[in-house]
């Protein structure tokens, strides 16, 4: 069986490599990005089995299947929700939803196997990229809740400039030039936040784009971003991402 990953987090492409490898499987690649991706497809065999993680660094991982016919049995890697999957579970062998556990790992495995011969499956990429970038009923949160001392505040994402990381702890900042620690991590941000309004520009950072009041070429293709109000460190949006950024930016 030949298995690659694509995911653009390179820690999680190695723990999922070690898991699917502790079950006896080689893992063949790990690609990092659509760019990445389609080009290891237009001069390799393709795999039976893929791992497939939904959004990369440089886009949703279905722009590969927009230039590739790939005939490979997907099985879905992602932070989105289970709500959210409800839609194309079916359509695919299965889905792992991060982080990963080793017996859902093992179940998915064992469905792959049950199905093989399972290149006759195809899966409605289309379909599945217009319902993640309009996504049904899909509720994102219009505001958070802060503990300060013995009171709880609630603060509106619309009052929110950016989210960001630091010492281990997340924080909010806000547009009256306010920290907040947040009970939160960025990575469930993810499917917490509307993507018409906030984006990851980096590890540490999400940003409002109605907070953005500058955008400044930096070094090594990469941006830096000014706020109207946050100026407590450099806001840069990595290499990997400034692509995505572009496109959000429209």
């Amino acid at each position: 069986m030949k298995v690659i990953i694509i995911e653009d987090e390179k820690p999680a492409a190695r723990r999922l490599q070690r898991m699917i490898e502790k079950l006896g499987i080689a893992v063949d690649r790990m690609l990092h990005s659509v760019e990445e991706a389609v080009e290891w497809f237009q001069r390799n065999e393709h795999p039976d089995l893929i791992f497939l993680d939904i959004q990369l660094s440089d886009g949703l991982s279905f722009e590969i299947f927009d230039t590739i016919d790939v005939k490979s049995v997907v099985i879905f890697t992602t932070a989105y929700d289970e709500y959210a999957l409800r839609a194309f579970k079916l359509n695919s062998i299965d889905y792992l939803l991060k982080p990963i556990d080793d017996e859902e790992l093992r179940e998915a495995l064992d469905k792959y196997r049950d199905r093989v011969p399972a290149r006759s499956i195809q899966l409605d990429f289309e379909a599945v990229k217009k319902m993640l970038i309009n996504p049904i009923d899909r509720q994102y949160k219009s505001r958070f809740t802060v503990k300060i001392g013995q009171r709880l505040k609630m603060i509106p994402v619309e009052d929110i400039e950016c989210f960001y990381s630091e010492n281990k702890g997340t924080y909010i900042y806000t547009s009256d030039g306010r920290n907040y620690l947040l009970d939160n991590t960025l990575d469930a941000l993810e499917t917490e936040l509307s993507p018409e309004n906030f984006y990851r520009v980096s590890r540490k950072f999400f940003v409002n784009i109605n907070a953005i009041c500058d955008i400044i070429a930096y070094t090594n293709a990469r941006l830096k971003l000014k706020l109207h109000k946050y100026g407590e460190q450099e806001i840069i949006v990595s290499r990997e991402r400034v692509k995505g950024f572009k496109d959000w930016l429209g």
